[in-house]
């Protein structure tokens, strides 16, 4: 198989690509949908599906979604509030393909993009986060993606912070999510942000109110972090999402919480870095489980 094609399921649009074996690129597109009761994501997936084939047609194509994937890794088994009949459907059955259609979580499949293309290219112990609107994370151990019993493994953005904090959608008390998420920024910054771009930028003209909400979120950030590597061992951390994109002002003082916090055997450190793939992500993992995985 020289190639396949990868489709992410997003929160508004689908993303998909067609990749080669050796890494090339040769395909990116990205089509709108509404979600409702008609699914109308799953007509748009079909569709992109078989186009894509038409000009590759030994292509085997791998689904990247939100929720927790079955253990067969065949669908989506839990999908909580959004895009009804996502839960359970089968993506072979869906796509009507002759061959296995794989489903990876979509923070799983970014995770794994970024390791074969992106920010931890060559990797075989890292973990990634993905600062948006909550926190999603995945991570990879001597080289294997973690899914753990039910597939919740790598929910990084659901570690508790503060016991006695706010819960969030998981019912973890407060979470990482809670502490960095845009969702919860109104609340934290007392009704003065209405985004996380808003509070950075304030940030960035020195505004001190600002900055102090700020860095009490990249300092919790740094906690979470640190935590992991003294669970996980990675030798890398990729941090995404539309929050990572602060560059500077992000990474700069988190890098200096992590000087004081991170456990440095023998002054080994954690490489940081930010993710290089972008929205792409995810269609690239999609793609590259589908080019890795073993039929059956």
């Amino acid at each position: 198989m020289n190639h396949a094609i990868g489709i992410d399921l997003g929160g508004s649009s689908i993303k998909a690509v067609v990749a080669s074996a050796d890494g090339q690129v040769l395909t990116r597109e990205t089509v709108p949908f509404e979600d409702d009761a008609r699914m109308d994501w799953a007509a748009k997936i079909s569709a992109m599906a078989d186009e894509l084939k038409r000009t590759h047609k030994d292509a085997r194509v791998g689904i990247s979604a939100p929720g927790l994937a079955a253990r067969d890794g065949r669908s989506i088994a839990v999908m909580p509030v959004r895009l009804q009949g996502l839960a359970g459907l089968n993506w072979t059955q869906h796509l009507k393909s002759p061959t296995p259609v794989p489903v990876l979580n979509d923070a799983q499949a970014a995770l794994l993009g970024e390791v074969w293309l992106g920010a931890g290219k060559s990797c075989t112990n890292v973990i990634m986060l993905t600062l948006g609107t909550g926190v999603g994370g995945a991570a990879m151990v001597d080289g294997h993606l973690l899914h753990g019993h039910i597939g919740r493994a790598g929910h990084l953005g659901h570690i508790s912070l503060d016991p006695d904090g706010t819960p969030d959608v998981t019912g973890t008390p407060g979470s990482l999510e809670v502490a960095i998420g845009n969702f919860t920024i109104q609340e934290r910054s007392v009704g003065r942000f209405k985004t996380t771009h808003n509070l950075v930028a304030a940030h960035l003209k020195r505004d001190t109110e600002a900055t102090a909400i700020w860095l009490k979120s990249v300092q919790a950030l740094a906690a979470a972090i640190a935590s992991f590597i003294n669970i996980l061992d990675p030798e890398t951390v990729i941090i995404g999402g539309g929050i990572a994109r602060s560059g500077d002002a992000l990474f700069r003082p988190l890098q200096k919480y992590l000087d004081v916090m991170e456990w440095r055997p023998a002054g080994h450190r954690a490489k940081i870095v930010p993710a290089q793939l972008g929205e792409f992500a995810g269609a690239i993992g999609a793609a590259r489980n589908a080019l890795t995985t073993i039929e059956g």
